[in-house]
């Protein structure tokens, strides 16, 4: 029986992340992952593969939209989907392999199959069995659904069938407005599909702050992106050709075709035969393992992280629990600030958000003003068409200190991380605006937000 300090369950971001750390801080580790490949949902079938397509998508739209434009005429541009999937698939396993050789440097061993936790301090993947002194799970998550609508990942697909399209469909039907939906909505939308979404809320990506989800929705229309909010599915069945949806708006049930239709409701745990439970291993109420603030469960020397436990199913988040949960097992001090975790939307253009929303600083009762600053003063953002959007700084009214910042226009992704790190360190939004940002940059419009907190943005 191979013996050793860690065994992470789960080769994803927060897997190979923690793993990673461990070996840093003279752990012997291994790491299970079932999959031919490292990397988990996110680099194999998520973040990195839609990343790559929206890159594709958006190349599409700026050749046919605004080339003429700047004077670069060229023939009708066309797609060869087969290629932009080899181009896709050609990313994934750049990455991919690049997780395989930071295993192999830094000395963690890949056992390869699904492992299942028999007792305390030992895994097993088939007849094989491993020990551990510690067990870290992170299995990540997998697609939801919900009634009456079942997945095939053939006319009925999740966001991983969706991602392996052997043909652009004609027309897609995507259930659910949330990132995964209106990302995978933008790739189709713009690669020539007509995309219609239904919501079952009355505003796009839930949880969002309100102003900053309302002009989102104004620009996907205004991309082509049809809506039908406040719409419940009842079902969806397909033949060979086509996929029949019926939802129920205003009490009065509606039938939509499609050639495909998306299912985007959330994803869950993905908890399948990892034996957690049958050792008396604890749960939510929403059916993820329970940790305490150091990410243990309730089962001494057992760990989790990432979307098997409470929280966003982000990989940044699941990134940093890695590397907080094997700082605890070496013996030193684990943290991570939930409350400056980015979320991003990398549509085009992009959104971005960190820390608290409008909504959420009116509810808590705190007094608080508002710097906002449109990306059409931003002469970055007018030379390369992307003027449409805005930033929004949250500060508190009397102290200045930022409380949150939301955002949609270019590089919103990269540019919110000026506020991540300001925040932790406490700012206020006079210390963002009397800092220099190079001209021209989209980086300015984050000035100009702030100096809208005092006495006024220059560019407005």
């Amino acid at each position: 029986m191979k013996e050793y300090d860690v065994i992470v369950i789960g080769g994803g971001p927060g897997g190979y992340v923690c793993a990673i750390r461990c070996a840093q801080l003279g752990l012997k580790t291994a790491i299970i992952e079932g999959r031919e490949t490292l990397g988990g949902t996110c680099l194999n079938v998520g973040c990195i593969p839609s990343k790559a397509l929206l890159h594709a998508s958006h190349s599409y739209h700026e050749a046919t939209h605004n080339f003429e434009k700047m004077g670069l005429i060229v023939a009708n541009p066309k797609i060869d989907f087969e290629k932009m999937h080899k181009y896709k698939n050609d990313v994934i396993l750049q990455n991919t392999k690049g997780i395989e050789f930071l295993m192999k440097k830094n000395k963690i061993d890949w056992l390869k199959g699904w492992g299942q936790i028999n007792n305390l301090n030992e895994v097993a993947i088939g007849s094989d069995i491993y020990n551990a002194k510690n067990i870290v799970i992170a299995a990540g998550s997998k697609p939801s659904s919900i009634p009456n609508v079942k997945i095939d990942e053939n006319r009925i697909v999740s966001s991983t069938g969706a991602l392996a399209l052997s043909k652009i469909p004609k027309s897609m039907v995507v259930i659910g407005a949330g990132v995964i939906g209106l990302e995978m909505g933008s790739i189709y939308s713009r690669l020539g599909t007509d995309v219609t979404v239904i919501e079952y809320m009355d505003t796009i990506t839930p949880g969002m702050d309100i102003e900053i989800a309302k002009s989102f929705h104004k620009i996907l229309k205004k991309q082509g992106l049809k809506f039908i909010m406040g719409a419940a599915v009842q079902s969806a069945k397909g033949n060979k050709s086509k996929v029949s949806v019926v939802y129920k708006k205003d009490e009065v049930e509606t039938s939509i075709e499609a050639e495909i239709v998306l299912v985007s409701t959330g994803r869950e745990a993905f908890m399948d035969g990892l034996g957690f439970t049958n050792l008396g291993g604890e749960l939510t109420n929403k059916g993820k393992i329970k940790t305490d603030s150091q990410w243990n469960t309730s089962i001494k020397g057992i760990y989790a992280i990432g979307d098997v436990i409470s929280g966003p199913m982000l990989a940044h988040k699941a990134e940093d629990e890695g590397m907080a949960v094997a700082e605890v097992i070496a013996g030193k001090h684990g943290h991570i600030n939930y409350n400056i975790i980015p979320g991003v939307i990398y549509t085009s253009p992009e959104v971005a958000s960190v820390g608290q929303t409008e909504e959420q600083l009116k509810e808590a009762g705190v007094k608080y003003k508002i710097g906002k600053f449109s990306f059409m003063g931003n002469g970055r953002a007018k030379a390369v068409f992307q003027g449409d959007g805005f930033v929004k700084l949250l500060v508190d009214a009397k102290s200045d200190r930022i409380l949150g910042c939301h955002l949609i226009g270019p590089a919103a992704g990269d540019l919110i991380h000026e506020i991540c790190v300001a925040m932790e360190f406490g700012a206020s939004a006079q210390d963002i605006a009397l800092t220099c940002h190079a001209h021209p940059t989209f980086s300015e419009a984050m000035r100009e937000a702030a100096l809208a907190c005092g006495d006024g943005a220059i560019h407005a």
